[in-house]
């Protein structure tokens, strides 16, 4: 008879001292987590220039592992804002008075009209700046529809005579990736006077192969190839394709990449609609019924810059091609990054200047980059009598991002640049109310 083992069993347990100890090393960690992440957050909420508090949530989150998210979201909500309606509505208009619609002079490009479609008051029509020298204009403004398709859509078009005005490329806070601007990320008091146009940039520098110099030195390397607009000491712009249209030398104050030409010899280039190289941003980017802007160049060498709502990217093409764009480049999207401030001098204003939108819905203030800003921009002035600028103080060119060393001095020598002649939201990010995607 087998005898029977009567011991106890042994339970081998973790003592709660043990469990204790995982457990508050957890919370320690989800704590440190946590505080690392408000951290991170309040300070892209205090990161000093202009942006609103949405735009600076939907960046830290784009910066922090969302990108992906952001992306789609944006892709199928703005693949759906397609303009619908047969007019624009009148508030989306600009105000013109009939009496200074101007007759088109001869180097201003035909702005059209819709075929059949009787035009609205002051559709297609130019209508001279109060800036001027010697009685010249130095910019005229307009609006037209650009799309049969979509009557209900509208452009806004400057046209900048480059004879009478100085561009400036002005350094923001954060774009092209430092800490501020010899000029405090906005257009210098001292120009103010004589300010004709402050308007957009183009993307984020970490979300395009392409550079930006400035100030003497490359602050984000060059890429050949690219779409460049680039400044002469003269405060002169062209627009090409850098190593092809443009080149370095002494004669080259700025230099401002974003992605690829979209247009060329008068032409869209190929690819715009399906985007399968990448060249002008994410898979589906250019499907996006979105703000949209683009800038170039007509025959005659002078400035045209184009804006509007719920645009594709062909859209955009199509629409610098019919105010007359021979060589052009996209510059930035989305709702409260496309911005044109039209100004000129009225003492009891804001600032002293009285400022316009180029179009009424455009989201940001018409007082934009009159302080500072996060994202890079340019300013036009007008042309002293003795070179760039009414004060000879205030440099040509604004300096690059401070955090990437001394600020050299701009490249001596006459001349200009190597050329050829040339708003609703997804529901998913509400009540963010104007939000604005982070990569444009």
């Amino acid at each position: 008879m087998g005898i029977t083992d009567q011991r106890p069993q042994r339970h081998h347990r973790r003592p709660r001292g043990r469990r204790r100890l995982a457990r508050q090393i957890t919370a320690l960690v989800v704590a440190l987590s946590i505080g690392t992440a408000a951290l991170s957050y309040t300070h892209a909420l205090t990161y000093p220039g202009n942006a609103s508090w949405q735009v600076r949530t939907v960046e830290w989150v784009r910066d922090h592992g969302g990108t992906g998210l952001v992306n789609a979201v944006e892709n199928w909500w703005f693949a759906h804002n397609v303009p619908t309606g047969i007019a624009p509505p009148a508030s989306s208009l600009p105000s013109v008075d009939s009496a200074s619609i101007t007759a088109t002079a001869a180097q201003l490009p035909h702005l059209p009209l819709l075929p059949g479609v009787a035009p609205l008051p002051g559709e297609g029509s130019w209508v001279p700046g109060a800036q001027r020298t010697g009685g010249v204009p130095a910019l005229y403004t307009g609006w037209f529809r650009p799309d049969p398709a979509y009557p209900s859509q509208i452009v806004g078009t400057a046209w900048i005579d480059q004879s009478v005005t100085v561009t400036r490329l002005i350094a923001g806070t954060k774009e092209p990736g430092g800490t501020g601007s010899r000029d405090n990320a906005q257009v210098p008091p001292g120009l103010r006077s004589t300010l004709v146009a402050a308007l957009n940039s183009g993307w984020k520098m970490k979300d395009i192969t392409g550079g930006y110099y400035a100030a003497g030195r490359e602050v984000v390397p060059l890429r050949d190839g690219a779409a460049s607009l680039a400044i002469d000491t003269a405060g002169h712009v062209s627009v090409g394709r850098w190593s092809r249209d443009l080149r370095m030398g002494p004669q080259i104050a700025a230099v401002r990449q974003n992605l690829d030409l979209i247009i060329d010899r008068g032409r869209p280039v190929p690819g715009l609609a399906d985007n399968s190289s990448g060249a002008w941003g994410s898979a589906k980017n250019q499907f996006q019924y979105t703000w949209r802007s683009g800038i170039g160049t007509d025959r005659t060498g002078n400035l045209i810059y184009i804006g509007g709502d719920k645009l594709t990217l062909t859209g955009l093409a199509h629409a610098m091609v019919a105010a007359g764009v021979q060589t052009g480049m996209e510059l930035d999207i989305h709702p409260g990054m496309v911005t044109f401030n039209v100004f000129h001098p009225a003492p009891d204003a804001p600032f002293g200047l009285a400022a316009t939108r180029l179009l009424p819905d455009m989201p940001q203030p018409a007082t934009r980059y009159l302080s500072p800003d996060q994202r890079d921009f340019f300013a036009v002035t007008l042309r002293g009598p003795d070179g760039p600028g009414a004060n000879a103080s205030a440099p040509l060119i604004a300096g690059a991002a401070l955090d990437s060393g001394p600020a050299g001095t701009t490249a001596p020598g006459p001349g200009r640049c190597t050329a050829r002649p040339q708003a609703v939201l997804p529901p998913f990010y509400l009540p963010l109310a104007r939000w604005v995607p982070a990569h444009s």
